[in-house]
């Protein structure tokens, strides 16, 4: 009798439909397209990186960023830093130098630490299984999240992808004009220690891919070894005939829960044996050309 229990189990889960299934199966009403005024598009050698802002969680940094961004300040900037399975950061060379630093112009040089948020009002869909670094994880707007019913706050999570403002030992000293990406296993640890503003959408291979930075903690040691920004503009000042014409899977919607659970219990015909959970940053979060 077990061995037909399990045998009826096995069948159950071979009956659940895989992520492709569940996306060719998804209506119009289930994607959403990028907002122009907080999309970034990075224009690097290889291509373009597109960003989302995450103006609910770090509306500051998102505002001051935008300002830079009008300004043209990273136009000219670089990569500065790739440390393995960790972080590539973007910035001015020179800011550490007064005399030579870019000037900010009207963008402020240190804004107030959104490292959190109240969590009343905020549209949250909860993952099903648990975490180490946080009570509920879920996803918010299509960013990966967190919260804590005890305290009434909640955060972005520092998944694969995601983007973060640099600053100094005080909490208040970033501004946006250093940037950095996550490209390596989720450093978890820096979730409340750091603003995070967004998240890439597209373009990863053009961050994760690059040489690593022989310094310490990654960063480069020469100038020319610095991967040069030719722009980053946002997408509401760009041409539309030379936009990114993207839209992402939403994630409160049916179609999203059937997508989470066609990770944690994968049904492709390589699995024998599902794992039944999935952690935060292995939910994959689907964006596509938008459809005409």
């Amino acid at each position: 009798m077990a061995s037909v229990g399990l045998l009826h189990a096995a069948e159950a889960t071979a009956k659940k439909p895989t992520m492709q299934q569940v996306l060719d199966s998804s209506k119009p009403a289930d994607w959403r397209p990028l907002d122009p005024a907080n999309t970034l598009y990075m224009e690097l050698p290889g291509g373009r990186v597109v960003i989302e802002l995450a103006t609910q969680f770090a509306p500051l940094h998102a505002a001051n960023i935008r300002t830079l961004v009008r300004q043209k300040y990273f136009d000219g900037l670089a990569i500065l830093r790739v440390q393995d399975n960790f972080v590539t950061q973007w910035g001015d060379p020179n800011a550490e130098d007064t005399a030579k630093a870019r000037p900010l112009g009207d963008a402020r040089a240190s804004l107030p630490a959104e490292f959190s948020r109240p969590a009343q009002g905020l549209a949250f869909t909860r993952l099903p299984d648990g975490d180490v670094y946080a009570p509920d994880v879920g996803f918010s707007d299509g960013f990966p999240a967190a919260r804590d019913p005890k305290s009434g706050q909640a955060w972005l999570a520092h998944c694969y992808g995601m983007v973060g403002a640099g600053r100094g030992n005080e909490a208040e000293s970033g501004s946006g004009a250093e940037l950095y990406v996550v490209i390596g296993h989720a450093p978890r640890q820096l979730d409340r220690n750091i603003a995070t503003v967004g998240r890439v959408v597209r373009g990863m291979d053009l961050l994760a891919a690059l040489p690593r930075g022989s310094g310490p903690a990654g960063f480069y040691e020469k100038r020319e070894q610095m991967l040069p920004i030719r722009s980053i503009r946002l997408s509401a000042d760009v041409a539309a005939a030379e936009r990114s014409d993207l839209e992402i899977l939403r994630t409160d919607t049916p179609t999203f829960t059937a997508l989470v659970e066609s990770r944690r219990n994968r049904s492709d015909d390589w699995y024998l044996t599902p794992a039944g959970k999935i952690d935060l940053c292995n939910v994959p979060l689907p964006v596509r050309e938008k459809k005409r």
